[in-house]
């Protein structure tokens, strides 16, 4: 059966309910804070955050990526638009825009609002959560050209700009991030963009 881990307050939510919507059946876990640091949990999710899911053999975490696995396995094409339509485009659209713009200045909004912590501290929590996202995704590579293994996916052009755009704090620190990013910068499609960043 689907297992959603929880923690109420967090973005485990959205799978909850969109479960709830579609009627799949799911087993709820509460995750407390004690346990999500460790070991246990960070075979289940690399950065220790909450939600993740285990369906069978599949185990992921991120809240979007989630529903969209949710909506893909289970959702026979309930609650979004058809795939290629101008209406699924907009879909898309609003869909990564709730996390991707719209939350990351609530989130830092409500995290400033809640806490006295000098800037410093801040910045110090900032990189911690920054670092312990590469090691996860030095991670996943483990020994892999790509993320999916030897496999060039879409994946990689999210992940490769975000970590190219971070290029300098790497140092000698990630290894596998280097190389990785390395092989990306040989892909023709990579060197023709730079080439146009240059224009």
């Amino acid at each position: 059966m689907l297992k959603i881990y929880h923690t109420p307050g967090s973005r485990s939510v959205r799978p909850i309910w969109l479960c709830f919507e579609l009627d799949i059946p799911a087993q709820i876990k509460r995750v407390d804070a004690s346990y999500r640091g460790t070991p246990e949990w960070r075979a289940i999710s690399p950065t220790g955050k909450v939600p993740a899911i285990e369906d069978g053999d599949t185990t992921i975490c991120e809240s979007g990526a989630i529903l969209d696995y949710l909506l893909a396995r289970y959702g026979e094409g309930r609650l979004q638009p058809a795939i290629g339509s101008p209406q699924w485009a907009e879909y898309r659209q609003w869909f990564w825009f709730a996390e991707a713009t719209l939350i990351r200045p609530v989130g830092l909004y409500r995290l400033l609002r809640a806490r006295k912590d000098t800037i410093d501290d801040l910045v110090d929590e900032a990189e911690s959560k920054f670092r312990e996202g590469l090691n996860a995704v030095a991670s996943a590579l483990n020994d892999s050209d790509y993320l999916l293994g030897d496999r060039f996916s879409a994946a990689d052009i999210m992940m490769g700009y975000s970590i190219a755009i971070t290029e300098q704090l790497l140092g000698t620190d990630y290894p596998a991030l280097v190389d990785y990013l390395g092989r990306l910068k040989e892909r023709d499609a990579f060197k023709r963009v730079a080439a146009l960043e240059k224009n």
